[in-house]
């Protein structure tokens, strides 16, 4: 147990303001003569055994607090009374806390959620390259339904993380994993035993919703158990899942489809999906400290007999109270926060245009390039190869600079966004290059390469984007990602159905340069972030 410290008025640091009450009058009174001089050092945090963004005492105002030094807490503030109704962790080798746990749990939790990360959005794409068949068994020569069979699923991860994140934030991250990896793995058998297109179409909306838990979770998961030097390995291999996975299901697709029958796609994500499952169960434990703080606290309340016991974290919300409030942060962040706004406009739009990239290649490698519909999926392996590349950059030299700055003492999230400046130009280039080899029909490898050069971009926006807003964000990482999911995920669901059209207007070489154009006007949103983020996160007034 330990006092909490920390005044009630509006703090930029996220866990201070959990720890919070406003009970506790006298506490304020004693801690608001101290609050400008508590200055505390960044070793110190970590030597305590948690991420210093989550646990510092912050002696600024919001509009200062980019700006924050932090030390350890000096003789006399060692000496004030501590409030012993008070729970935290124990000491700073507490193995309760996820920053102590062994480096096996920790990346055996991580490997599961990136994982399932990955089958996830492996699911919205396999069955591409099987619409064909599912639109002939049902009979069913409607463009428009051909698309949004494959598109409802992407529409689904912009409901789920609304619900998703709040419940995570009463209940905790683990619950929320199981439940959903359950649900995800039954729709998905529902979707392998549908008898029309009307239940296909609602099971694909229903396993998408579900099938969100881990986009929405994983990067809290990896800020409860990771320090941020050490997060750029972790937030790389987690965010290959978003990326790549779209990717190789079409690949898969082709061949299932063409050989199995389009079912056999869903039979085999549910027997994927029940195996991810097991692995949950055996390697996944509960990371959210709030939670692990309150069921601690509730343990000692039933073995003291002292009701007064609380969590440092605890907020004081009764559970509909949380709720309220958790589900509607995800939307105040869309709607009110510059930093989220911008950060997941960009990122929206190059998800956006991966799925418009899915529309067209079936029918370009099929009809110009003569591919056989088995092999159509290949056409896809451009897009993966890039990412892989881009992958492999950003493991070997995405922590490179933000380390650099740790050890110097001068560390901001903005620098993790550098990496974001050329892989925007990437994005338009390929474009461009897709859009007139395709239209003059270029020998086949071009425009594959031309994709391999979107993936490698497209790689190295969504990884620093993401650390970012974890960086930023810390304790309602989840939040963020969940808004940041649902405006990528209602682009990725609907541009798309407008593809055929815009593309039998245009032609693909002017539809795709117009995709390439806008790409280019968002081009100043890594500039600006890099050069004035810091500023734009101080005048941020947005109340979470």
């Amino acid at each position: 147990m330990a006092a909490s410290k920390a005044p009630t008025r509006e703090l930029d640091d996220e866990k201070v303001e959990l720890a919070a009450d406003e009970g506790h009058d006298e506490r304020e009174r004693t801690l608001s003569r101290k609050e400008k001089e508590l200055e505390v050092d960044v070793d110190f945090g970590q030597q305590y055994g948690h991420d210093i963004e989550k646990d510092a005492v912050i002696s600024t105002s919001p509009r200062e607090s980019s700006n924050i030094s932090v030390s350890p807490p000096d003789e006399e503030e060692n000496q004030e009374p501590e409030d012993p109704n008070v729970v935290f962790w124990d000491g700073p080798n507490d193995p309760a806390n996820p920053m102590n746990w062994s480096s096996s749990k920790k990346w055996g939790s991580i490997a599961v959620v990136s994982a399932i990360t990955f089958l996830s959005p492996l699911g919205s794409s396999m069955i591409a390259p099987g619409v064909p068949g599912i639109m002939s068994e049902f009979h069913s020569d409607n463009e428009l339904l051909s698309g949004f069979v494959v598109s409802v699923y992407v529409l689904g991860f912009a409901f789920g993380p609304l619900v998703i994140a709040p419940m995570s934030e009463m209940w905790g991250r683990l619950p929320l994993y199981h439940s959903c990896q359950i649900l995800f793995l039954l729709f998905t058998l529902g979707c392998a035993l549908s008898k029309s297109m009307g239940t296909l179409i609602g099971l694909r909306f229903l396993a998408g919703s579900v099938g969100a838990s881990p986009l929405t979770l994983g990067g809290g998961t990896i800020a409860d158990l990771i320090p941020r030097e050490k997060r750029g390995m972790a937030m790389a291999m987690w965010v290959l899942g978003p990326t790549l996975g779209p990717t190789i299901g079409p690949v898969a697709g082709g061949f299932i489809s063409g050989y199995l029958g389009w079912r056999w796609n869903f039979w085999i994500l549910t027997m994927l999906s029940g195996a991810s499952s097991i692995m949950g169960f055996i390697l996944q434990r509960e990371t959210y400290a709030p939670v692990i703080l309150a069921r601690k606290a509730k343990r000692l309340r039933k073995e003291t007999g002292n009701d007064a016991l609380r969590s440092k974290l605890d907020k004081g919300l009764s559970a509909r109270d949380l709720f309220f409030f958790s589900i509607v942060r995800p939307s105040k962040m869309l709607l009110f926060s510059p930093i989220v706004q911008a950060i997941s406009t960009f990122v929206a739009i190059e998800y956006a245009y991966l799925y418009m990239l899915f529309t067209t290649f079936t029918s370009v490698f099929e009809e110009q390039y003569h591919f056989a519909p088995t092999l159509v999926g290949l056409a896809f392996l451009g897009l993966g190869v890039g990412q892989i590349c881009g992958q492999l950059v950003y493991t070997f030299y995405g922590d490179r600079l933000p380390k650099r700055h740790m050890a110097a003492g001068t560390f901001k999230p903005e620098h993790r966004l550098p990496m974001m400046i050329p892989a925007a130009f990437c994005l338009p280039i390929a474009l461009f290059i897709y859009a007139w080899t395709v239209q003059a029909k270029v020998f086949w490898i071009v425009p594959i390469i031309a994709t391999g050069i979107f993936g490698f971009g497209l790689l190295l926006s969504f990884m620093p984007a993401n650390t970012y807003l974890v960086d930023v964000y810390t304790v309602h990482a989840a939040s963020a990602m969940a808004a940041n999911t649902v405006l990528r995920s209602v682009l990725a669901a609907v541009l798309p159905l407008a593809g055929p059209t815009m593309y039998r207007r245009l032609g693909l070489g002017w539809g795709n340069s117009l995709l390439a154009f806008i790409a280019v006007a968002m081009l100043p949103i890594p500039f600006v972030f890099v050069k004035y983020g810091e500023q734009i996160r101080k005048r941020e007034k947005v109340r979470l």
